[in-house]
């Protein structure tokens, strides 16, 4: 199915690409009444301070745009701030909870390399001499959040960012403009109005809950994975573990050295499936659970019944803008928001409303950054967009595809097999460099070998060939001289 959203997608940027061209290939003519027409600069506000909000806030200013960044955590890093906090709701259902925005684990660790993450013109290397720092090829959450504010300090966009203020209202005013209401922690409340806003408030907050008959009623303890930190509640219990992401992977081993029995259901193996997972005597992979009854049991489509303490929903979350208000313009659909222009615009309200990092199943930093560059362009008239019925016809031709292939719509915005296209055909629109060779080629052994040696990736690969290539191609940039 990935294979024929590839095709489809190739086949539909062509015209694109053609009528999205930066300035660099118009004509002489053209060109000169470019150069005469200095660029537009726009005030923009950027909704979180995270990778996504920081890279876009960067890419702002470097095409020249006033920019606001409003961040409702006291500090930069989105969801890679760990804190031990969690919701008041484990499970994530009840809509008066207090909510804590990271998902973050203590033992997360990246599953992918930090050649691959790292934003293209500002390498995620090691620091050598710093003993804070974490020089393993595959970090924990800490080194990341390290590097982001090294990037957040480069850059100098800590001065541009409003901390612990949280938006609450965004809604289109006369002119085209953008109404911005925010709440401070100190109380006060601002309202202020930008001709653009850049939503990059993240989308691992709000949970995604399986719905399995007798759910509601089960007698055990539910959490979503959202609120999970360290295993040490999982001891000498008896966890059903839902989902198969790479979460899902690495709570599942977390808990497993704690924990009486782990019985891990997915909706994505046979019905028939009952079998001990290699390597752990307590550990054991099922379909999906048929239903649950009030006793605490699971019954799995094979017959088998486990009586269990906790389940663990790592389930997954939804697209989520409380703040946002389009008349109906934006909707989120099954975890489709849309109609977005790949991805990020929305036909009838583009270029002054957009989103940065809605994609999953790709490397975001550097789909964050070209995103975040083909916004500045766009905004600053540089580039420019197809008409509102162009955009609403590509729009629907790729819904329609995803229909025709069984696709379900929760699953519009990931990207799987055709990311890098994606990466390329952001760069083309932005007159960048196109994906690294190396950078692919790395993330497929990177996932080759993660299916190989599902324990043991991180610490033992087979690209040193790789890293080079990419250590020699990071000696072109420095941490501030491309700011």
């Amino acid at each position: 199915m990935m294979t024929r959203i590839l095709f489809l997608f190739k086949k539909m940027t062509t015209h694109s690409l053609l009528s999205i061209a930066p300035i660099r290939v118009l004509s002489k003519s053209a060109a000169h009444s470019s150069i005469m027409q200095p660029p537009t600069i726009r005030n923009v506000a950027v909704i979180g301070a995270g990778a996504a909000g920081l890279v876009a806030a960067r890419e702002l200013r470097r095409e020249g745009h006033k920019v606001v960044v409003f961040e409702r955590g006291d500090q930069v890093g989105g969801t890679w701030v760990y804190t031990p906090k969690v919701d008041s709701d484990p499970i994530g259902v009840d809509p008066d909870r207090t909510v804590v925005h990271s998902s973050m684990y203590q033992s997360l660790r990246t599953n992918l390399p930090r050649e691959v993450m790292g934003f293209r013109d500002y390498p995620f290397v090691e620091k050598e001499g710093d003993e804070e720092r974490d020089p393993r090829r595959f970090p924990g959450h800490r080194e990341v959040l390290m590097y982001l504010n090294d990037f957040a300090k480069d850059f100098g966009v800590y001065g541009i960012v409003r901390f612990e203020t949280e938006v609450v209202f965004v809604g289109l005013v006369e002119g085209g403009k953008w109404e911005v209401k925010t709440k401070s922690k100190r109380g006060e409340d601002f309202d202020e109005v930008y001709d653009a806003v850049v939503v990059c408030n993240g989308h691992y907050t709000e949970p995604r809950i399986a719905q399995i008959p007798g759910i509601d009623t089960w007698k055990g303890k539910q959490i979503h994975s959202h609120n999970y930190r360290t295993p040490e509640p999982y001891r000498d219990q008896v966890v059903i573990l839902i989902g198969s992401s790479a979460s899902a992977v690495d709570i599942s081993r977390d808990i497993a050295g704690v924990a009486k029995e782990v019985h891990i259901a997915s909706r994505s193996l046979p019905d028939e499936t009952f079998e001990k997972m290699p390597g752990y005597d307590n550990m054991w992979l099922h379909s999906m659970i048929n239903s649950l009854n009030e006793d605490g049991s699971a019954i799995f489509p094979d017959g088998s019944v486990v009586h269990a303490d906790i389940i663990l929903q790592c389930t997954g979350y939804i697209y989520d803008f409380p703040f946002l208000e389009t008349n109906g313009t934006v909707t989120v659909d099954d975890n489709r928001v849309g109609p977005l222009y790949k991805h990020v615009f929305p036909p009838a309200l583009a270029p002054s409303l957009s989103f940065v990092g809605l994609p999953w199943k790709v490397v975001p930093f550097p789909l964050f950054e070209l995103q975040s560059k083909w916004i500045a362009g766009l905004l600053s008239t540089r580039i420019t967009l197809p008409s509102e019925e162009e955009m609403m016809e590509d729009v629907r031709a790729f819904y329609s595809l995803l229909e025709a292939s069984g696709i379900p719509k929760r699953y519009t915005h990931n990207m799987g097999d055709y990311q890098f296209e994606y990466d390329d055909w952001l760069a083309a629109q932005c007159g960048s460099p196109v994906s690294e060779e190396w950078r692919k080629q790395m993330y497929l052994a990177v996932s080759k070998n993660r299916r190989a040696r599902p324990e043991r990736y991180r610490d033992e690969w087979e690209d040193d060939h790789l890293v080079l290539q990419a250590r020699e191609d990071f000696k072109k940039y420095t941490s501030v001289m491309d700011k």
